[in-house]
């Protein structure tokens, strides 16, 4: 594997407590380099994102995931260091963003699991650019086959169902994972889901309406507009004959 790397020189100091603390918390061996980004030209900044090796001989279930923000003061020789653990690539990288990091320099290479689906990815693009959009209430990680892991959180737009799990499955023969959103009124019953698992993960209303609305838009274009019982022969003289019109175009998100 690839270690991180704080590209800390002898010569540089933490600028305070907590930058000492935060980087004495973490051991750049125990740490798997997924991404990195480096700010041009100096390097003044650096983001990393990394899988904390020693976490599978932790406390079970802990997140594995580590988003550290360096940021050097060239001139004094001096650093603050930043870090948060995170149970999922797309919140680690939310919280990068949100310090400063472009989103589309910290994707995963070809290394690592990739999504098994165009719903994985989409699901991932909302966190990763959600801003402060999820207050995250808890997580889980099960590193053992089979492999899961969710974060549990409050999202702050949703009109209902405001409590959603963002559920990762791994297949780790294929090299791939899943990630599905489910909505829930309160969080205790998205707890009870998670202890139980009585049937699907319950999709977001917003995601049902919206294939609601492409199910109407495509019967729509399948049948054609038929004509204005208003206007009758005349305007079907004035008009195409219905399986040779335009098919009207519904609304889709």
């Amino acid at each position: 594997m690839i270690t991180a790397d704080f590209r800390l020189d002898d010569d540089f100091v933490p600028l305070d407590d907590a930058s000492r603390f935060a980087e004495d918390a973490l051991f750049e061996s125990d740490l798997a380099l997924i991404s990195e980004h480096h700010s041009t030209p100096n390097g003044s900044h650096s983001y990393l994102l990394a899988h904390d090796v020693s976490a599978t001989w932790g406390v079970p279930g802990e997140p594995q995931l580590v988003a550290i923000k360096i940021a050097r003061n060239l001139g004094k020789r001096t650093f603050t260091f930043e870090s948060a653990r995170h149970a999922q690539a797309a919140f680690a990288q939310n919280w990068l963003a949100e310090r400063g990091c472009p989103p589309d320099k910290l994707i995963p290479s070809d290394d690592f699991l990739t999504p098994a689906d165009d719903l994985t990815s989409q699901a991932e693009e909302r966190v990763r650019e959600s801003g402060e959009r999820y207050q995250v209430l808890d997580t889980y990680t099960w590193d053992s086959e089979p492999c899961e892991t969710w974060t549990l959180v409050r999202d702050s737009r949703a009109a209902e169902r405001p409590v959603r799990v963002f559920l990762e499955e791994a297949d780790l023969d294929a090299g791939t994972y899943t990630v599905r959103e489910g909505a829930f009124a309160d969080e205790h019953a998205a707890r009870g889901w998670l202890d139980e698992r009585p049937g699907p993960l319950p999709e977001p209303p917003e995601r049902q309406a919206a294939a609601e609305r492409r199910a109407r838009a495509a019967r729509s274009r399948s049948a054609g507009t038929p004509l204005s019982p208003k206007t009758g022969a005349q305007d079907s003289a004035a008009k195409p004959s219905p399986d040779k019109q335009r098919p009207t175009r519904g609304r889709t998100l």
